[in-house]
């Protein structure tokens, strides 16, 4: 898959290495987007064991193709493409990014440079995100007197808060690595040279933890906090039953009354 746009690396240990490989910026186009939903969606039927979704160690993903939203993309004669042909690009950010939110392993964010309006938005469609203090992430989406298209208005909103969601993509304004990770927009944040180690070892620690309850927690928690609190609860009861019947309760059960906690392999 090397000359993919999107390529997909599984490795040894487990973990699958998702590498956007669009040029120099990574742009989100529609071609990039279907190969990133075609990943995700082998992804979800046959699961790794942890994704680390990345752009390099450069650039994660500086956003939407524009030219895609041009009739004519010439300055001197542009106009903006018909609606039903925005609507495709939209279309194409939605199911992409939603089938990488979809995945059932827990997914990794590893963000080295700019990670702006669709870019920002792959990396909330994560479960995770880790950052360099290069990086710089934001939804200038408006600076182009447009909006968030790709999930970033609710997805945004609920990682962050409203107010701080409104506070970025009202402005447009680019957040340092620092100021993303003080927000709560990345959790862990670290040194550029040390990004690519700090994040495989994160991973690593997911890849050797539960396979079948880790997406079993992930789907508690995504569909519980898009519901009532009285659903998610009974949602929860549900998906704790089934953990039951896992592999990772046959092992984790057996190894605490034989060793004690905390010493189960999976």
């Amino acid at each position: 898959m090397s000359d993919a746009l999107v390529q997909l690396d599984r490795r040894d240990d487990g973990i699958a290495l998702v590498t956007l490989a669009h040029g120099k910026v990574n742009s989100l186009s529609t071609e990039v987007l279907g190969q990133l939903a075609a990943v995700a969606l082998s992804l979800t039927t046959d699961p790794a064991r942890a994704v680390v979704v990345t752009g390099g160690p450069r650039i994660f993903a500086a956003g939407a193709d524009i030219v895609e939203f041009a009739a004519d993309p010439d300055p001197d004669r542009f106009s903006v493409a018909s609606p039903d042909r925005v609507r495709d690009v939209g279309r194409a950010f939605l199911e992409a990014l939603n089938a990488v939110a979809l995945i059932p392993s827990v997914t990794i964010a590893s963000i080295s440079g700019f990670a702006l309006g669709g870019g920002c938005e792959l990396a909330l469609a994560c479960d995770l995100r880790i950052a360099s203090t290069r990086a710089r992430l934001g939804q200038p989406e408006i600076l182009l007197g447009i909006i968030p298209g790709g999930g970033g208005t609710q997805r945004l909103a609920r990682l962050v808060g409203p107010s701080r969601a409104k506070d970025l993509i009202f402005s447009g304004r680019q957040l340092t690595g620092a100021e993303a990770y003080a927000m709560g927009l990345v959790d862990r944040l670290v040194d550029v040279d040390e990004l690519e180690s700090a994040t495989m070892s994160w991973a690593a620690e997911f890849a050797a933890g539960p396979l079948h309850a880790l997406a079993l927690a992930k789907a508690a928690i995504d569909r519980g906090i898009d519901t009532t609190l009285d659903a998610g609860l009974l949602f929860e009861q549900d998906r704790f039953v089934d953990s039951l019947a896992t592999r990772d309760a046959q092992a984790g059960i057996a190894s605490f009354l034989r060793d004690g906690p905390g010493k189960a392999r999976f």
